[in-house]
């Protein structure tokens, strides 16, 4: 077996190289074509997601067969070789099998489980096979590569994360939801126009939002989407396509938004959203609070004094901050809170610090102690309690804590009114719009927290146990079958051999009747059969174990069997093979 892949995914390329080396179905079907044209290949067969582009061959040189495919996929994606090259990942024999039926079991996948790619391997078999780019080992591999990935999701509960990548992201902004009742009536932004921006607005069409509006920094693009929206037979929807410059004025007027795009920037800063759902996040809290909106001049969108969609509000603070804005610390009603003690008295302690020491001879003119309070020349039994906190106040620069605030009933966190869905790598919104009141963001790191949460490690080790298994059982049949051919011609050859010493016999006894000469026949051949048994069977059994594939060799040059004859066995089991395999 020289099955060798080259390919670049998620795990290796950021979504921007992804989408500039995402190939149309011409390119494909061309790159197909020039592979098999090559020197190094037999056979080939493409696997092109969202998420992945792999170039499956059956190469007789493995260096030669890495360059070969390396460079026909940077030819064929326009990504130059130099720039794709960092990116390519290679994986040779069994590691090669190994991969796919990871690959098929969604083990490889952004979220694990997901059953889509079962579709697209069907798919890029169907699409081997009907260019006849697929001989027997890709075929071998791709249709066991199905039944391991349909096995995986019948023994096993993987499949309870199995969705796309858009489904999932969709599934947690609706927080675990039914995604039609959270999606119907909402207006939606796609932002790109690519292969995951597509899956993205066509899931959203299907979910029932009332209009999807695709934005991209290639117009055409963004208006061939919308039309494929708008005439798709299972949607109903209202689709339009706006320039990227329109992406803010459009994120005000959306409910949710996806973007994808190749952007190596931001593509929404945080300022971009909290301005978007500033007014409607403003009316959230009021209605929260079972009040009107405040506003008060020059809060337009706020609560109170503090913005509604500030990075880092709290609530729940006993102390009055409207007190304290727009000052350099904290108000004398807030210390004397804290310090646990009346205001006034707190005022005075101040007034020590800044004017003398306690107990001195400094004191402010004019200065008198009010009635009820201490007179700061008197030494009175609390001198060194107020001289310590003096000291305190120095070195810390305000009154320490000496009692808990009363707890507080917290302000509920408004319900979200715009929902965000980040799917690209580097990621496309800025990270501190988690922060903003109002507002649900979905990245690629939370869809991955969230899958790594889910209770299904079990399942995913289970998984593992079945492609290991699957991988070692498809290794050892494809070394048997390796070997096969060499059997065949050498039983062929000891048949022949047979053939000839019984018409030799007959030349010398020709009076031998048919009965004699058939009995005779029968033992020769039952000789040549034993003798050849124990070493077919054993050297089958050789050959299926690993680095086995030296004794089909072995077996050739030990009864020096013609290798064209062992190429002809080889070349009428394929043309059976290929006679009697049915659809994918």
């Amino acid at each position: 077996m020289s099955l060798l892949v080259v390919g670049l995914s998620h795990r290796s390329a950021p979504v921007s190289v992804l989408e500039r080396a995402s190939l149309n179905a011409d390119a494909q079907v061309k790159l197909l074509q020039d592979t098999v044209a090559a020197e190094p290949a037999t056979e080939a067969a493409l696997l092109a997601t969202c998420n992945r582009i792999e170039l499956y061959a059956d190469v007789d040189k493995f260096h030669a067969g890495v360059a070969e495919l390396s460079t026909l996929l940077a030819q064929h994606s326009g990504v130059g070789l130099e720039e794709l090259t960092p990116y390519l990942y290679v994986h040779y024999e069994d590691r090669a099998v190994h991969h796919l039926f990871s690959v098929a079991c969604g083990l490889d996948s952004m979220v694990v489980g997901e059953g889509q790619i079962l579709g697209q391997i069907k798919d890029s078999l169907a699409r081997a096979q009907d260019l006849h780019s697929a001989g027997r080992l890709l075929n071998d591999l791709f249709q066991q590569a199905l039944r391991v990935g349909k096995r995986a999701h019948s023994e096993t509960g993987i499949d309870r994360a199995g969705q796309s990548l858009v489904t999932f992201g969709l599934e947690q902004l609706a927080q675990g939801g039914d995604i039609q009742e959270w999606a119907r009536g909402k207006k939606a932004l796609v932002i790109g126009a690519g292969s995951m921006s597509s899956l993205a607005a066509a899931t959203l069409a299907r979910a029932g939002v009332a209009e999807v509006v695709v934005a991209n920094r290639t117009f055409d693009r963004a208006e061939r989407l919308a039309q494929i929206l708008m005439e798709g037979d299972d949607t109903d929807v209202a689709a339009r396509a706006v320039p990227m410059e329109s992406v803010p004025a459009e994120l005000t007027r959306a409910d949710v938004a996806v973007s994808c795009t190749g952007a190596t920037g931001l593509v929404l800063t945080a300022e971009a959203v909290a301005a978007a759902a500033e007014g409607r996040t403003a009316v959230q809290w009021a209605e929260a609070d079972g009040e009107e909106p405040d506003r008060a001049p020059g809060t337009d969108g706020q609560r109170g004094n503090l913005p509604a969609t500030s990075l880092g509000n709290e609530d729940g603070c006993p102390l009055d901050l409207a007190s304290v804005q727009n000052t350099a610390g904290f108000s004398v009603l807030g210390e004397a809170a804290v310090a646990g003690m009346a205001a006034a008295d707190l005022e005075q302690h101040a007034a020590w610090v800044d004017n003398g020491t306690v107990g001195g001879a400094q004191r402010t003119a004019g200065a008198a102690a009010r009635p009820g309070t201490i007179d700061p020349l008197d030494p009175a039994p609390d001198a060194d309690a107020i001289a310590a906190l003096a000291a305190t106040v120095a070195t810390v620069g305000r009154i320490p804590e000496r009692r808990r605030p009363e707890p507080v009933e917290e302000a509920p966190r408004p319900q979200p009114v715009l929902f965000l869905l980040d799917l690209a790598m580097p990621r496309d919104i800025d990270a501190a719009v988690h922060r903003l009141a109002g507002v649900r963001l979905v990245d690629i790191e939370s869809l991955a927290e969230a899958s790594a949460g889910a209770p299904m490690a079990a399942d995913v080790d289970q998984v593992r146990r079945i492609v290991s298994d699957e991988v070692a059982a498809f290794g050892a049949a494809l070394r048997a079958a390796h070997i096969t051919p060499t059997v065949v011609a050498l039983r062929t050859m000891a048949a022949d051999v047979v053939a000839g010493e019984i018409a030799r016999l007959d030349g010398r006894l020709p009076g031998l009747d048919d009965k004699h000469r058939a009995e005779i026949t029968q033992t020769v051949r039952r000789v040549v059969d034993k003798l050849l048994h124990a070493p077919t069977v054993r050297v089958k059994q050789l050959a299926a174990e690993p680095g086995g594939a030296g004794y089909a060799d072995a077996l050739r040059t030990l009864f020096d069997l013609d290798p064209e004859t062992v190429a002809a066995v080889s070349r009428a089991e394929d043309s059976t093979t290929e006679k009697n395999r049915g659809p994918a």
